[in-house]
């Protein structure tokens, strides 16, 4: 009778104070020693929360199985809590007091192994199983699976359920497990295979899990006819009625693309959730169809479906990834006005936005707001601070405000800095013109601990490809075939091919292609594109004709890339032909670019009445680049008639473009129109324009030597003028006459002879000459398009020096050998 008054006060106490009173009853009078008393001790701690108490009591307690589970209990409440080395300490300290656990223990300590993650505690554990007998317990067995999944171990947790299959103590859950681990580590191909085995080999019908882990596979994989089937079987099955199974169809077609399906799948799901919306959502934002996404946005406010933030998020992040900054940041402002609180995800989107608008300002007020709300906040994951700082990074370096987005890495320490924030740094260096920065700071990245992924090594290239560092891209090129970057191999090599062509060797870029086991069209284009920049135009069109063979689709741009090559080689005839036949052929209707690039065909080949009377006949309005193409043919054949009208459209277009009137006053410079060459001058001065000064670089031993007009600022001036001097006097003797039409100043001949033996290609070149091997290539950048003098100059020079001259200049490569180039006049 006492023990039963006893044990209903034990169970109706719910205060801590009364657990206490009750509990010193017992041990006056020594009752508690008794087993039943002692577990309805446990058991009131636990109900008042107290289970300090309760594994105080425990620790007094004789070990026995049947008590086991209050050990168990108490390691679960732990578990549930996220505690999870605190339900490690508990077992720990179960087996230090003799107490043996059993198949209700392990799943949750290997839980808490999982979850930290703590690969060497789970091994431990696995260690104890096994001594303890219950390595065939198929709940302990399933759990050992996914510890070893959660804590990065594939291979051992792959290896513990073949263990499995061999001992035949598999079930359903087994398989969801492993499919699941293959899911999370990003290997949907195997984990497709293993659900093949479990439901044709093994005959096991797929439960929701089964289909909601397997679903998302079908989607990366693109496997829509596997996809399809699921869904039959669904049907069939009667697990389409749960909503996880429909949420994760719907996500299959999305990911698919196939939209149809999506909406006929979201239209038939009775049971909808939030989740569901939110999945509609995405997919009409990221396929596009941002006015259905906007309009499913209003239905969940007519049907008071709460938006939550992955809701807006959905929209913001379609728009950014679209390249509609500006919409992005319209849809944000509607968030705030809602009163949804952004999170992690919306503000990298937001970031992407006004990174695509070039919204510096909105940028710098989301960057305020990550300072408050997110970045070194208490209990914000770290690697959420990584997202939001590699996403300001991108952001300021894509709106060119490069010295912000440097002080934000430069406030990273190298723990905090990851492969997308190194790249987002190079990238921004390499695309706003200071290459030299991209490429020293991925030398830091090297000597650190971050390993460069596909992404960063197309910025380092595209680095060397504005500084033309054949030596940088070269060594690039072999890390590459070192380290093996199999999947992204295609996207490395175009960055490649396109380097090469750029670095002026074009002859490397088709050794790139040749040996690409996987082509698509940019490979192609890439390629045509190098030789038609090195004026070698039958190489173009031979591989346009291979592109076409290949099977591929010419577009738009392609055509723009075989008429500039065509351009640049004099070969007008296939131009013209090329041009009339584009749309007949392959439905590319000619847009401006098309008409620009046939005027600079017809232009450089001299025929400028044709080029003016196929500008009279556009279907749209001329634009600058137009204008300009005729304006540069003008300055080539000295017409200042057209050169006038070219100029004159350019200016009603109020273009700031220095190149257009240094171009017109060189036309007038040339037919000795000096009034006029003063009043296109005096016309710059007043607007506010100024010509840029042209320079030359030349690659040397220890990187770039960079020389202006007439410069002498160098250690070795002395000797450059001496040797160019020299060869002046040489090449004379060839028949080299210095073309005084290019010396643009109103004075005497031999004054203009003094100022083209001072331009920057040819002190370029006396250097190269200078500091050189003998055979050695002399590789020249030019700013501006190299002047006629100077062409014919170099091209004399070739004939007596051991050396390839190879000149880059905006428009072209000029390759200068035994007294030719390989421009053969067209530039």
């Amino acid at each position: 009778m006492a023990k039963q008054i006893a044990y209903r006060l034990f169970k109706e106490c719910t205060s801590l104070h009364n657990a206490k009173l009750l509990h010193q009853q017992t041990l006056i009078r020594g009752t508690c020693k008794d087993r039943a008393i002692g577990i309805d001790i446990i058991s009131m701690y636990l109900s008042c929360e107290c289970p300090s108490y309760a594994l105080t009591v425990l620790e007094h307690l004789q070990p026995s199985p049947s008590l086991v589970y209050w050990w168990n209990v108490l390691i679960k409440r732990e578990v549930h809590l996220g505690l999870y080395n605190n339900s490690l300490n508990l077992f720990c300290r179960m087996t230090e007091l003799g107490w043996t656990a059993d198949h209700y223990t392990y799943p949750f300590v290997l839980k808490a192994c999982g979850e930290i993650p703590d690969i060497r505690r789970g091994r431990i554990v696995h260690a104890v199983i096994c001594n303890n007998g219950f390595e065939s317990n198929v709940f302990v067995c399933n759990s050992l699976v996914a510890m070893y999944a959660r804590c990065g171990a594939l291979e051992d947790g792959r290896k513990m359920f073949d263990e499995m299959c061999h001992r035949g103590v598999t079930d359903k859950v087994s398989w969801n497990s492993i499919v699941a681990a293959y899911m999370q580590s990003g290997d949907s191909d195997e984990a497709l295979m293993l659900f093949m085995r479990m439901t044709t080999n093994v005959k096991l019908l797929p439960d929701v899990v089964s289909l909601a882990n397997i679903l998302p596979a079908f989607g990366y994989a693109s496997a829509l006819e596997h996809g399809r089937q699921v869904h039959g079987l669904a049907v069939r099955s009667g697990l389409f009625d749960d909503v996880f199974v429909g949420n994760a169809i719907l996500n299959m077609y999305a990911k698919c693309k196939m939209m149809d399906q999506a909406k006929k799948v979201f239209g038939v799901m009775e049971d909808k959730d939030v989740v569901t919306w939110n999945a509609m959502v995405t997919a009409y934002s990221q396929s596009g169809s941002f006015k259905d996404a906007l309009l499913l946005v209003e239905k969940m406010k007519e049907k008071r479906i709460e938006m939550d933030v992955v809701t807006w998020s959905a929209v913001i992040a379609g728009y950014a990834q679209r390249g509609h900054g500006c919409e992005a940041l319209d849809v944000f402002r509607q968030m705030q006005i809602s009163g949804s609180v952004p999170n992690v995800v919306t503000l990298v989107s937001l970031l992407s936005g006004c990174a695509t608008a070039g919204a510096l300002l909105q940028g710098k007020e989301t960057h305020c707001y990550s300072m408050k709300c997110i970045l070194k906040q208490e209990g914000v994951d770290h690697e959420e601070d990584k997202m939001v700082n590699n996403a300001l990074i991108d952001m300021y370096a894509k709106c060119q405000d490069v010295s912000s987005a440097r002080c934000i890495f430069d406030s990273l320490t190298f723990i905090e800095r990851n492969v997308v924030t190194w790249t987002a740094m190079i990238g921004g260096y390499a695309q706003h013109g200071d290459a030299n920065n991209s490429m020293k700071l991925f030398s830091e990245m090297m000597r650190g601990s971050s390993t460069p992924n596909a992404f960063t090594i197309s910025c380092v290239l595209m680095a060397c490809s504005r500084l033309s560092a054949l030596r940088s891209g070269r060594e690039i090129h072999a890390y590459v075939l070192r380290n093996r970057y199999e999947n992204s191999m295609l996207h490395v090599a175009n960055c490649l091919i396109d380097t090469y062509s750029k670095c002026g060797d074009v002859d490397a870029a088709r050794n790139v292609f040749d040996n690409m086991k996987q082509r698509n069209d940019v490979s192609w284009i890439s390629l045509v594109t190098g030789y038609g920049m090195h004026g070698r135009g039958e190489d173009a069109l031979e591989y346009f004709d291979g592109m076409l063979k290949a099977g591929f689709v010419p577009e738009g741009l392609t055509f723009v890339v075989v008429l500039y090559a065509c351009s640049h080689s004099g070969m007008v005839d296939q131009a013209i032909n090329y041009f009339n036949n584009m749309t007949k052929d392959f439905g590319v209707i000619p847009q401006v670019e098309h008409y620009a690039c046939m005027v600079d065909v017809l232009g450089r080949a001299g025929r400028l009445n044709e080029a003016v009377e196929l500008i009279n006949r556009m279907p749209m309005e001329p634009s600058q680049i137009v204008w300009v193409a005729l304006l540069s043919a003008c300055k080539t054949h000295t017409n200042v008639e057209l050169g006038e009208l070219a100029s004159k459209k350019l200016l009603e277009m109020d273009s700031e473009n220095d190149g257009s009137y240094t171009l017109l006053s060189n036309i007038y410079a040339d037919a000795g129109c000096w009034n006029d060459v003063a009043r296109i001058r005096s016309l710059m001065k007043k607007s506010g324009i100024r010509k840029r000064p042209g320079y030359s670089c030349v690659q040397g031993k220890k990187g770039n030597t960079t020389f202006f007009v007439g410069d002498r600022s160098h250690p070795q001036s002395e000797q450059i003028y001496k040797v160019l001097a020299d060869l002046i006097l040489r090449i004379k003797e060839l028949g080299y006459i210095p073309k005084t039409s290019y010396a643009l100043h109103d004075v005497a001949d031999e004054e203009k002879n003094d100022l083209l033996s001072e331009h920057s290609e040819k002190l370029a070149l006396a250097y190269g000459i200078l500091t050189s091997y003998p055979g050695a290539p002399i590789r020249i950048i030019k700013n501006l398009r190299i002047c006629g003098d100077c062409h014919s100059a170099i091209t004399f020079i070739s004939k007596i020096v051991d050396h390839e001259i190879i000149v880059r200049d905006p428009s072209r490569f000029h390759h200068f050998k035994k007294g030719s180039c390989s421009c053969k006049g067209y530039w």
